[in-house]
């Protein structure tokens, strides 16, 4: 028996949770928390509907570490799924802590003040997760998450070292809106709009917000610009890679997702500062993320197919000299809002939730020695994982090309 603790009722959270109850043999008890409870109980509505399983609900501040200590204590999970936002990953580890409660995450902690995210707050949590004999799994989504396992399969069954790696994450879909982001509005324009950092010759070199641009002919959905970007499996992968010469991450937007954001960024929006209106405090990026589209409520509209995958050149395992290898998923928007109510891109991230879930309640995925820690998904064997993940709605592909990225 496993009993789990969802926190967070948004796209990935329902997923997550719908993909936990089609698993009943590993996840036997299911609850879930938010701080809007009647997300949770439309979520719940929606298992019940198509899995007749039944999920317990609650509200919850989850920047409030007495309540949601109070919570995990009355409930008794043996993992604490955190599917919150980004800001509350070091309270939810405190109240895990307080509890003896293992925890898993699929975004890195970044303080709400400062567009600036990276692992060191939370790997400075490890001796204290291993003192306590509990693990921490940080960044268990798609990219963070199966990227960083795509790139561990390459090297333990293909690859001796991998001296060129590039993440090409391309959202083909359509979703009908003039201007919309596929996950939380807030998180996803701190992201776009922050300088690109990329891995190269042993540091990481800044340049500016969406300053690099290629074109890439994506299977399944065509030729799409893709713009390189900074996203945090850049950081554990040069701590756990570190023979790579270069790591770039990619990611694609249309022009009109550009001139819009462009246009919001001129015009102070995107701002994360507090300005004064109408005698109260607002912070203009929130103020827009309220009057932008609810990501989850894309579900219904939108069509087309995401394709996101590790490009990775390096020094051949059967020694036959250097080669190139591409490993990707593609998923359907379509499909994935059929089997449970949300588009691709909150299912190719609460999926690997889910499966990151049933590793560490498995009891496949443990850290060096059974001991407890705070780890990321490079220091796990990738063959349970992407196994699970291909039965449970994400298939992968890998294949060899003829050459490395000519750019």
């Amino acid at each position: 028996m496993s009993k789990v603790l969802v926190i967070g009722a948004g796209g990935v959270g329902s997923v997550a949770v719908h993909k936990m109850a089609m698993n009943p043999d590993i996840f036997t008890d299911i609850h879930l928390a938010s701080r809007t409870v009647s997300k949770c109980e439309a979520i719940a509505a929606s298992v019940k509907e198509r899995t007749g399983i039944a999920i317990a609900t609650y509200a919850i501040d989850a920047d409030d570490v007495e309540a949601t200590s109070k919570l995990i204590g009355e409930i008794g999970p043996e993992l604490v799924v955190n599917l919150a936002l980004p800001y509350q990953d070091l309270a939810i580890m405190d109240a895990c802590l307080a509890t003896g409660t293992n925890y898993l995450d699929t975004a890195n902690y970044e303080p709400r003040d400062v567009a600036k995210f990276e692992y060191s707050w939370q790997w400075d949590y490890h001796d204290r997760f291993k003192q306590a004999g509990l693990t921490a799994l940080l960044g268990s989504g798609f990219d963070p998450g199966v990227t960083s396992v795509f790139a561990m399969w390459l090297k333990k069954h293909k690859l001796k070292t991998i001296r060129l790696l590039d993440i090409l994450d391309c959202n083909g879909g359509d979703h009908g809106q003039a201007f919309a982001t596929n996950f939380n509005p807030e998180i996803n324009i701190r992201e776009v709009t922050a300088p690109a950092r990329h891995w190269e010759n042993g540091e990481f070199v800044e340049t500016p917000a969406m300053g690099k641009k290629q074109s890439f002919e994506f299977e399944g959905v065509g030729a799409k610009n893709m713009y390189m970007m900074y996203h945090e499996e850049l950081e554990s992968l040069a701590k756990f890679l570190p023979e790579m010469e270069r790591a770039r991450f990619w990611m694609t937007f249309g022009d009109a997702y550009i001139q819009h954001l462009t246009v919001l960024q001129n015009v102070g929006m995107t701002r994360i500062d507090p300005v004064i209106y109408n005698g109260q405090e607002i912070i203009p990026l929130q103020f827009l993320k309220a009057v932008l589209p609810e990501p989850a409520s894309l579900g219904p509209t939108t069509k087309g197919k995401t394709n996101i995958g590790d490009i990775a050149t390096g020094e051949a395992l059967d020694g036959s000299g250097e080669k190139t290898f591409y490993i990707k998923n593609i998923c359907d928007h379509e499909d994935a809002y059929e089997e449970t109510g949300n588009q691709a891109v909150s299912y190719t991230t609460g999926v690997p939730a889910m499966v990151g879930a049933a590793m560490l309640v498995t009891g496949k995925w443990k850290g060096a020695n059974g001991e407890g820690g705070v780890f990321n998904m490079e220091q796990f064997d990738p063959d349970p994982f992407l196994a699970m993940l291909g039965e449970q709605g994400l298939p992968w592909t890998v294949e060899e090309l003829t050459e490395p990225l000519p750019f």
